[in-house]
């Protein structure tokens, strides 16, 4: 399937623990790797989510700074109108396998979180705030946001970056917390001192207590 020029996404997938799925976690690589990078996170974070399943897309492109990997969208250009023009493109397709999936399983976009990791990151805060209706949160780790002139939507937000990263550093995630509130978006933030570009032990933690926060937020709504 084509759309928009883009192949429908491949993805590696994890049922929940227990029970039908009541939510559904999208977890988005960085640059240069794909989802089996990041489905590892679906144990860890579902011994506080039994009911949640997890997938993990693949980028839409080939990595074209190496001979393997994905990318969401290319870093060859990193001038601003360059780099806003292909996270919209990678968040309409992500935004559409989010759709898919949810329908899948049955799960309004209400009970679904995006978290991102580097590039990921940039890409599902992109997707989560241009387009609505909300999601009902989103995780972004060692990223930035490439702000869409509007933020159609403002789902709950945690930021999660190491102070010793070298490859994102940590001022963008401090630019997309400072511009985040200012757009009215309710937003956590944890620095780690002493951390790179990864995540440590805390910022599993602060991501297993944000998605049991939203979604019972979401739970509590709709009961």
């Amino acid at each position: 399937m084509e759309t928009d020029g883009m192949a429908e996404l491949e993805a590696t997938r994890r049922d929940p623990a227990a029970g039908p799925a009541q939510q559904l976690v999208v977890l988005c690589h960085g640059v240069g790797a794909n989802g089996r990078d990041l489905i590892d996170l679906a144990p860890v974070w579902a011994q506080a989510l039994p009911h949640a399943a997890f997938v993990a897309p693949d980028g839409p492109e080939p990595y074209d700074m190496a001979p393997t990997g994905r990318q969401w969208f290319s870093l060859i250009d990193r001038t601003p109108a360059k780099l806003l023009a292909g996270v919209a493109v990678a968040a309409g397709a992500l935004d559409r396998f989010v759709t898919a999936e949810a329908a899948r399983l049955g799960l309004g976009r209400d009970s679904v979180a995006l978290m991102g990791f580097s590039q990921g990151a940039m890409t599902v805060l992109h997707t989560g705030l241009a387009y609505g209706p909300n999601v009902g949160g989103i995780l972004s780790f060692s990223g930035a946001w490439l702000p869409p002139p509007v933020a159609a939507a403002r789902p709950p937000v945690l930021i999660v970056h190491g102070e010793a990263d070298d490859v994102v550093p940590v001022f963008r995630s401090r630019e997309a917390e400072a511009a985040l509130r200012r757009a009215g978006v309710d937003v956590t933030a944890l620095y780690r001192p002493r951390v790179g570009h990864w995540i440590d032990d805390a910022g599993l933690t602060a991501g297993a207590q944000f998605l049991t926060r939203v979604f019972a937020a979401h739970a509590k709504t709709a009961s």
